[in-house]
């Protein structure tokens, strides 16, 4: 059986070949340079985008953010994703990442819904200014292309049904110079509930010609990917919520996309055995300490659907050491097959927000150029 056919047989971006044509999403709290590399140890293809990173907290040299961009030796292309409102900041940060070798791929986040961002006017709220979007871009890929780092971005379909901006949004960023364009088929004010939709995909797809089409939203298997696809004509898929103690899901998307048979979940003891690879990785990049309190959400989502008992479970989601996680899942029945159970949605779910946190004014002019009074966020997060 040869490669699944994507429409144009494969995912480039800038001068990076991208295959499988799936991309990581960004997560924050969750895409650290040990997920990254988890994910990676089951498909060393595709592309795995670091968790997002403040521009003015880069500028600032802020030391969390600088321990956030730590990629491993085997990252290629090193991918960082990138937020800020304020194009002379971005661009300051972009020639930094270009300056100093930090980063291979840089993407943009116009997608993020959380109200602390989009109250000062930055992520899924953003586009809708499209003359700010437009410096934001300009500023991000003059300065990128210096070292020829290819710049992204991510967006959703707009702030809310009655302001939707992908269209024109994914024009601006063609003609800008952006590599590629990834759509996350919800509202801001969606945030992670209902269906994702998909039609959007298509549309931004029809509009969007001469770069690739990312589309993001409810991929949870190999074959939601692979649907996506025929449904839209997208050029690839980015995988977020869906690898949330999934990280398997990559070899299952590599497997298809390659046309190889896509091998069934791993039981109780191969996801126990999983873990334990990403305390270890957590505890080398972070400590013991830090490492082990990282991966107690990631414990839930492991063992979504899996028998386990509360206060085995409770137990779990306090552990503090290796010694203890490898006592605590060795009371587990290691023989219990991957669930249905733990099928579908994972992660953030929740319902609509009841409208969009932005700034005072923000939907009176999309043609207002001036950057919101202390939009830029100091630190990381959202």
């Amino acid at each position: 059986m040869g490669r699944v056919a994507t429409p144009n047989s494969g995912l480039k971006i800038g001068q990076y070949d991208i295959w499988p044509p799936v991309e990581l999403a960004p997560m924050a709290g969750v895409t650290n340079r040990s997920f990254r590399q988890l994910c990676r140890e089951f498909c060393s293809g595709g592309l795995y985008v670091c968790e997002m990173t403040t521009t003015q907290a880069l500028v600032a040299r802020n030391p969390k953010t600088m321990a956030m961009i730590r990629f491993s030796p085997g990252e290629n292309p090193r991918s960082l994703q990138l937020y800020g409102i304020d194009p002379a900041v971005v661009g300051a940060a972009v020639r930094m990442v270009a300056d100093e070798d930090l980063a291979d791929h840089i993407d943009l986040n116009f997608g993020c819904p959380v109200p602390k961002v989009t109250r000062k006017g930055g992520g899924a709220a953003l586009p809708y200014k499209r003359r700010l979007f437009e410096a934001i871009l300009r500023a991000a890929v003059s300065e990128a292309s210096h070292a020829n780092i290819p710049v992204t971005i991510k967006m959703r379909i707009g702030i809310d049904e009655d302001h939707r901006t992908f269209v024109e949004a994914g024009r601006i960023a063609e003609q800008a110079g952006v590599a590629a364009v990834g759509l996350h088929a919800r509202t801001a004010q969606q945030h992670y509930s209902g269906r994702a939709d998909w039609e959007a995909i298509a549309e931004l797809k029809s509009a969007v010609t001469s770069i690739p089409v990312l589309g993001n939203g409810d991929i949870f298997r190999a074959s939601d990917a692979l649907e996506m696809i025929e449904a839209t004509g997208c050029d690839g898929v980015v995988v977020g919520r869906g690898c949330q103690g999934r990280p398997w899901l990559f070899a299952e998307l590599a497997a298809m996309f390659d046309g190889r048979p896509v091998p069934e979940p791993p039981r109780l003891a191969g996801i126990v055995e999983i873990m334990i690879r990403h305390a270890e990785l957590l505890c080398e990049e972070m400590g013991a300490d830090r490492g082990m309190r990282d991966l107690r959400k990631h414990i839930a989502w492991y063992l979504k659907g899996f028998a386990a008992g509360s206060e085995l479970r409770r137990a779990l989601g306090m552990v503090s050491s290796l010694a203890e996680l490898e006592d605590l899942t060795a009371q587990l029945d290691l023989s219990q097959p991957f669930p249905e159970a733990a099928e579908g949605p994972r992660g953030r779910q929740g319902g609509p927000q009841r409208r969009v946190h932005l700034p005072y004014g923000w939907l009176d002019d999309p043609d207002d150029l001036a950057v919101p009074e202390g939009a830029e966020i100091d630190g990381n997060g959202g």
